[in-house]
């Protein structure tokens, strides 16, 4: 759960609760899954109830060569802070906050913190966060923590990336238990809080697909996806144009499965507008509500328990 909250606001990869259990995809459309209403539209509410997640079988490594090379000037810049609504079973849980921190140590670091609110928290209680360290250059990952408290149970990864070797050098605890473990991916590892900041820095078009494999939840996951289709996206935030992206992240020891959904903005800031991914409780979703940036005015949205729409 404790990825739950940072996952599907940053690319809802491998959004829900601890492998083993099988949840359900967002409500299928092939249309816009953000309403076109004028003022308040809304990304899609949970299934009614979970189901098994349909899809693609795992592809080889050979269909998912390594995603193309970025370089500088990026869309977004250390000192970018965006801010989340998080809503799950029809109600406001809680929030989420993505900071853009300076390089140091030749890292640059995403910090991601979440809780859920008062009122959630008598369902599940989450707080933590994550820190995903980027090469400032390549915009891939170097290592990455987690370290989150659920239900008074604390869950810690960390992770360190061997790029060369293709290979996740990892350290859990979970609870009483702990251990180390190697994991190994594909032609492109990447974690699940940066992914997105590679992905908002990539070309995209209508139906162009994807393919990588991302460090979430103490394993490995394969994400299979495409652009569905550029659609007008209304928020509390603002009017956007925007690219949808849909996917799913397979886990690469079993196979299970999650559906994840992403806008991001198409214009020069790329900005993750909303997610929408699954946990054992059902969907969870993140909208935009706030955002500064280095040079730029800030930008906040309306009262989300206004807004909300289902």
């Amino acid at each position: 759960m404790r990825t739950a909250w940072v996952a599907v606001a940053i690319a809802g990869v491998a959004a829900g609760a601890e492998p083993g259990i099988t949840v359900g995809p967002p409500p299928p459309a092939r249309a816009s899954q953000v309403k076109r209403a004028p003022v308040k539209a809304t990304v899609p509410g949970p299934p009614a109830a979970p189901e098994k997640v349909a899809g693609p079988q795992l592809p080889p490594d050979a269909q998912c060569p390594a995603l193309p090379a970025v370089k500088p000037p990026f869309a977004f810049s250390p000192g970018e802070v965006l801010e989340y609504d998080l809503d799950a079973l029809g109600m406001v849980a809680g929030q989420l906050r993505i900071s853009v921190r300076p390089v140091e140590g030749g890292v640059m670091p995403v910090r991601v913190d979440a809780a859920t609110n008062t009122l959630f928290s008598k369902i599940r209680k989450v707080t933590g966060g994550a820190t995903s360290s980027l090469n400032p250059k390549t915009l891939r990952p170097v290592r990455y923590l987690e370290d989150a408290t659920e239900n008074d149970v604390r869950k810690m990864s960390s992770a360190v990336f061997r790029t060369g070797e293709h290979a996740v050098d990892l350290e859990w605890i979970y609870g009483t238990r702990n251990g180390k473990t190697v994991l190994r991916y594909g032609n492109e590892g990447l974690d699940v809080a940066g992914a997105v900041f590679l992905l908002r820095n990539l070309p995209w078009k209508v139906g162009s697909s994807t393919c990588f494999d991302v460090f979430a939840l103490r394993r490995m996951w394969r994400m299979v996806g495409k652009v569905e289709a550029k659609e007008h996206v209304s928020l509390p935030l603002g009017e956007f144009e925007a690219w949808h992206l849909s996917g799913v992240a397979i886990q690469l020891d079993n196979q299970q499965r999650r559906e994840v959904h992403l806008w991001i903005s198409d214009d020069a800031r790329r900005l993750p507008l909303a997610a929408v991914g699954t946990i054992d409780l059902g969907a969870v979703r993140a909208t935009l509500r706030e955002v500064s940036r280095p040079g730029e005015k800030r930008a906040r949205g309306e009262d989300p328990k206004r807004a909300l729409k289902w």
